[in-house]
């Protein structure tokens, strides 16, 4: 959701940050040198890289928050290509030692306990309150930069603070599950659908309906194929995917 209203994207996602590549990179450096990472070790690194990703383009899109988003979104394809080519390369080095680091990459819920979530409290907890604290700004921006400029908003301070708020936020996520695809492209359509434009409720709907289609899918994961289990990045995928192109052909996500 705040992707999308920062880029004014509706096909917006944490993913042009190179949040979730950051973190893969993060967790395979973090295999080659240590081996197979516990459960803790692949959340510590996969939140560094996470977070390192984003200053990485946060710096190569220069004031891109003032002039525009384009910039931002070029630095983040670059990171992330780059980024790809080298966990390709370090998993084709030693296929073996990187089996669990392929599990958590797929995005998985399974062995996640509730302290984990203590461990990344503090980066949660700030992303979601300058997330709040934007959501007018956020609005403003809906209606053009222009415009939000001549009603008294900065955009380029209200870009900036949405981007690390949604840096914070997706890292957090990111290292405790993995790099799940689809749900924060696919909740904010229906967040949207369901309580209007208006950010101020959009974003704390969006973190509500995030986390409960998470749990659906993770239900769904564990007994589609009872006693196996599938990753709850396979399920999301597979409902995403149709769900996006659905909304696509009726122009729902254009609008």
């Amino acid at each position: 959701t705040l992707i999308q209203g920062i880029t004014r994207n509706p096909l917006g996602e944490p993913g042009i940050l190179g949040i979730g590549v950051g973190a893969s990179a993060a967790v395979v450096t973090g295999t080659a040198l240590l081996g197979a990472l516990g459960a803790t070790s692949t959340m510590f690194f996969a939140l560094i890289g996470a977070i390192l990703a984003v200053v990485i383009v946060l710096a190569l899109g220069g004031r891109s928050s003032a002039r525009g988003i384009v910039p931002l979104i070029l630095a983040g394809a670059v990171i992330s290509a780059v980024l790809y080519a080298y966990i390709n390369a370090m998993v084709l080095l030693n296929p073996t030692v990187f089996d669990s680091y392929r599990f958590w990459m797929v995005g998985s819920l399974a062995g996640v306990e509730l302290a984990q979530l203590g461990q990344v409290a503090v980066p949660l907890l700030a992303g979601l309150v300058l997330a709040l604290v934007i959501g007018q700004g956020l609005n403003a921006l809906a209606l053009g930069d222009e415009t939000a400029i001549s009603l008294g908003f900065r955009v380029g301070q209200t870009r900036l603070i949405g981007i690390i708020a949604a840096a914070l936020l997706a890292a957090a996520a990111t290292a405790i599950a993995g790099p799940i695809s689809f749900i924060g492209l696919a909740v904010p359509h229906i967040v949207r659908a369901m309580f209007g434009d208006d950010f101020r409720w959009r974003i704390p709907a969006a973190v509500v309906g995030g986390a409960l289609a998470l749990v659906a899918a993770d239900i769904l994961a564990r007994v589609i194929i009872r006693p196996q289990e599938l990753t709850v990045g396979i399920v999301t995928a597979f409902i995403g995917a149709p769900f996006l192109l659905a909304a696509v052909r009726r122009g729902a996500v254009m609008k």
